[in-house]
């Protein structure tokens, strides 16, 4: 039993680092985009200098850490679910598992968004972009109180406690924005 709870303690371990690449990953990558779209506008050479600078800082993060973070972070998960099947007849897991998708599919957004910035096509404002920064955020606040409180009755404090963080930040955005407009050096 205790060789089984040490391999089981080290896939954990794997699968916590990946989540934290993967993370982070994620957390950088909607940031170069804003600089992408904003090194988009700018007039030549500096356009020309700052985007194919910037199409490579994100090649790297995206293709060297961040998709293998993601297949390694679901891999382990799978792999403690296999070893630990009761896992999955807890409701909590069941709510994280939710938001396990939801990070997916935002990542795979995200991947749309890499690829058409890559090729040069900007759909979105750096604005847009600075939003869409906080959504792996809002996720990783829920999964968080998902993992540790694990009650029904925590969790939805917690998740609620997301939505008001995303208010907040959404808000603060705007303050921002408007300072910004005001003084352009800020």
């Amino acid at each position: 039993m205790d060789d089984f709870l040490d391999y089981y303690q080290y896939i954990k371990a794997f699968h916590i680092i990946f989540i934290i690449t993967w993370f982070a990953g994620l957390f950088y990558i909607p940031r170069l985009f804003v600089y992408q779209i904003e090194a988009y506008h700018k007039p030549a050479p500096d356009k020309d200098i700052l985007g194919a600078q910037l199409k490579i800082m994100a090649k790297r993060l995206w293709h060297i850490i961040t998709w293998p973070s993601a297949i390694l972070a679901t891999f382990f998960g799978i792999l403690l679910f296999v070893l630990n099947p009761s896992l999955l007849h807890q409701p909590w897991m069941h709510v994280k598992l939710t938001f396990v998708v939801l990070l997916i599919l935002y990542h795979l957004k995200t991947h749309q968004y890499f690829k058409q910035l890559q090729n040069g096509v900007v759909k979105k404002t750096s604005s847009f972009m600075r939003i869409w920064n906080e959504g792996a955020t809002f996720i990783l606040f829920a999964v968080i109180f998902l993992v540790i409180l694990k009650s029904a009755i925590n969790w939805v404090f917690g998740v609620v406690g997301i939505f008001v963080l995303g208010l907040l930040i959404m808000l603060g955005f705007k303050l921002y924005k408007n300072i910004r407009e005001k003084n352009p050096e800020a």
